[in-house]
């Protein structure tokens, strides 16, 4: 795979579709990052909703 690296996005998930196995950055040019919570508090409230598995 050829991946092009945004260096704007680190991303350490790999087993999304859009990371750059060779490096942990995202090959999107934008990301789209939401929450599961009504109300969120932590990191752990919050989903990258580009995420697609490998």
């Amino acid at each position: 795979m050829n991946c092009h690296a945004n260096k704007s996005i680190e991303c350490t998930v790999s087993e999304c579709a859009n990371h750059c196995s060779t490096e942990n950055y995202c090959s999107l040019d934008r990301i789209l990052v939401g929450t599961h919570e009504a109300n969120p508090t932590m990191d752990q409230c919050t989903d990258c909703k580009s995420f697609h598995r490998k």
